[in-house]
């Protein structure tokens, strides 16, 4: 499958980074905090991160249809030096066809980005189960994760859609003395 240089995934580089190229048969809305919502390569500081985001599926699925979503970092623990690639902050399996995240079941609990060094991708992927799981695997280290691992595992196969933006750590307010 090739992808058009503009595609926003393409130049981010979370296809091959992070994921093999596909075709998006599915959307999904991501928003933090009922306002802040998620744009392809848009920045977001931490501190609107704190609490977990609604995924909202805009999937022509039904409640018969399951969907994975993972939320990761490739960027861990710097750009320039991703060792740690990937980290996990989130994973929500069988979510219900065009409902939201909040109805499906929580594999990995949220954790907020925390980035550290440098400017950080933070990737939701989306993939179209091909049942509801009955067990799920949970990772043993949230550093070190691979999406294309997990999804090959849990026969997941590619994306349906997937979303990212960008964020760096905030600098803090000094008082002169």
């Amino acid at each position: 499958m090739i992808k058009k240089r503009s595609d926003p995934l393409v130049i981010g580089k979370v296809i091959g980074e992070v994921v093999d190229s596909f075709s998006p048969t599915a959307k999904m809305s991501v928003i933090y905090n009922s306002k802040n919502h998620v744009y392809n390569g848009h920045h977001l500081l931490p501190s609107t991160l704190i609490s977990k985001p609604k995924v909202l599926l805009h999937a022509a699925e039904d409640f018969t249809t399951f969907f994975t979503l993972i939320m990761t970092d490739p960027d861990v623990p710097g750009p320039s030096d991703p060792y740690l690639r990937e980290h996990v902050h989130w994973i929500v399996a069988n979510i219900p066809g065009s409902t939201d995240s909040s109805f499906g079941s929580e594999v990995v609990s949220y954790e907020m980005p925390r980035p550290n060094i440098g400017i950080h991708r933070l990737v939701f992927i989306l993939y179209k189960q091909k049942k509801r799981m009955q067990s799920v695997s949970v990772p043993l280290c949230r550093d070190g994760f691979c999406s294309r691992k997990f999804a090959d595992e849990h026969e997941l196969g590619q994306p349906v859609a997937a979303l990212f933006f960008n964020c760096q750590r905030e600098t803090a307010a000094r008082a002169r003395s």
